[in-house]
């Protein structure tokens, strides 16, 4: 497996087209996609482009999962989307644009968010964005530049913990941090509380877990993919408009167009093994086919699962599978506007709730349309690993929060809002790796994708679900002959792979204490 270099600019090839294999499944071959997310749609797409009879069923009445999309009906009549929450389009999620480059070859609709501030009470922002893109580079631009990884803040530093993170392996991460909570690594890193908090725990929180919770692997694996290992560098997109307006609807059309059917507001609720073919029992009906992708939030799955004994070892892995705890979203429309130098999209950091505010107004186009017609904005709020008993204690205290942040919210009066509290994200414990479905399951037939599930390849979040939708679909092709999707992807080891990191030790707490002039 190849390591991360400077050098390596351009995305690498994990999975051949392998041009020499037919593109086309047989006639008459049959796939069910049970859930419409980024998981079960990229899944789709694939196979109904090579001629596969897809039916996608979906419980919700629109398709998206997380990145889900409605109407809604605002006080003063107008209607716009909303959405489950911001989500940022990273420019290296390569098999994920690959599918949204089916309804814009440019991706058109996306436009580039500047910069990724990290907002606090005690300490300056600080900006993780504009960064060069490849790595060692990135790395030392940011020793340079932010105040944080000064001389005093590092000077305690376990050296050997944070070469770890340059040093990324799959294997060797694993076995080294996987029974170590994100939370302890952070602790024996040994920076200063200030470092801990603006560059790590802000990055480590927006994985929908606590660091109690989080698997120091999973931890060091992500910086890999999303900073150090990544030649495309931190810098994301989002969308110009809604997810539904941008994303559902022109995907939606696009498989309808291939002749795919799509079925919403239908809950699975068994599956069964009918001959060579499953049985997926829904919701007005049941289905037949020989293949089946089951693309399901985590805890979806497991209920699926275990009101369908099909295969011990895929029922033992639903089984342990762990639920985030439940995140907040709250959107705000405001009878004012936030003060002009407010970035788009801020991390938050220290504080016990807010995770990351929003300006939807100067993000998607029906919010800047409202607030130009109004005079307020639209502001989004974030709680991962929300401890609030309600969704209504969730908002108060985001908004008490963000007033301390941003001093000129606390005036605002609210014109409407809209807010949600929900446990449908997966969660890496300490001490799970390994033990979560993979793409490739002991049911013949039956492959499982979504953002939980074990992926051979270095991938977070959208591009993970992205990713074991394509692979899910490239094993039904591999089964009827045919060629595979191509999926490309950054390397999965980083830099340092390989180098005996871990015999640094603590280097910053053996020296002496630096010289204050140093400082």
């Amino acid at each position: 497996m190849s390591r991360t270099l400077p050098w390596r600019r351009r995305p690498q090839v994990l999975v051949p087209a392998r041009p020499e294999l037919p593109r086309r499944a047989p006639a008459g071959t049959r796939a069910v996609v049970v859930g419409g997310g980024i998981a079960g749609v990229s899944a789709a797409v694939v196979l109904a482009e090579r001629g596969v009879a897809v039916t996608l069923l979906e419980a919700a009445p629109t398709l998206g999962g997380r990145l889900g999309a409605w109407p809604h009906t605002l006080p003063d009549g107008s209607e716009q989307v909303v959405e489950h929450g911001f989500h940022a389009f990273f420019r290296h999620y390569d098999t994920w644009r690959s599918i949204l480059r089916r309804i814009d070859p440019e991706l058109g609709f996306l436009r580039p968010v500047e910069g990724y501030p990290v907002i606090s009470r005690r300490w300056p922002a600080e900006d993780l964005g504009n960064l060069p893109a490849a790595p060692p580079l990135n790395l030392l631009a940011l020793f340079a530049r932010s105040p944080s990884l000064r001389l005093r803040e590092i000077a305690g530093a376990d050296a050997g913990l944070g070469f770890a993170l340059l040093a990324h392996d799959p294997a060797d991460t694993v076995a080294r941090f996987d029974d170590l909570s994100a939370g302890e690594f952070l602790a024996r890193l040994g920076v200063s509380e200030r470092a801990r908090q603006m560059l790590f725990e802000a990055f480590a929180r927006s994985f929908f877990c606590d660091q109690a919770g989080l698997s120091a692997a999973e931890l060091v694996a992500m910086f890999h993919y999303y900073f150090l290992g990544n030649p495309a560098g931190i810098g994301f997109d989002a969308p110009a408009e809604d997810h539904l307006t941008a994303i559902w609807a022109p995907l939606a059309a696009h498989l309808r167009g291939l002749g795919a059917e799509i079925r919403t507001g239908v809950r699975v609720g068994a599956l069964e093994r009918v001959g060579p073919a499953w049985r997926v029992h829904g919701e007005g009906g049941a289905l037949e086919a020989e293949h089946v992708v089951l693309a399901l939030d985590p805890g979806a799955l497991r209920a699926l699962l275990a009101a369908s004994p099909v295969a011990p070892d895929l029922a033992r892995r639903a089984a342990a599978l762990a639920v985030a705890p439940s995140f907040a979203v709250t959107r705000l429309w405001l009878d004012r506007d936030v003060r002009p130098e407010r970035s788009v999209f801020s991390a938050v950091s220290g504080e016990p709730t807010l995770d990351s505010v929003t300006v939807y107004s100067r993000l998607e186009g029906e919010s800047a349309r409202w607030a130009a017609r109004t005079g307020g904005s639209v502001v989004e709020l974030h709680s991962y690993a929300c401890r609030a008993p309600d969704v209504a204690a969730a908002t108060s205290r985001m908004r008490a929060e963000l007033a301390a942040l941003w001093p000129e919210t606390a005036a605002a009066r609210v014109l409407h809002l809209q807010e949600r509290l929900e446990a449908t994200a997966p969660a890496f414990p300490p001490g799970t790796a390994g033990t979560r479905p993979g793409v490739l399951t002991d049911a013949p037939g039956v492959r499982v994708a979504g953002d939980f599930v074990e992926c051979p390849y270095p991938s977070g979040l959208m591009e993970r679900a992205a990713m074991t939708g394509v692979l899910a679909a490239n094993d039904v092709l591999a089964a009827v002959g045919a060629a595979p999707e191509e999926i490309r992807g950054i390397a999965g080891r980083g830099l340092l792979a390989g180098l005996p990191v871990h015999r640094l030790g603590a280097l910053g707490r053996a020296a002496s204490r630096p010289d204050p002039a140093l400082r």
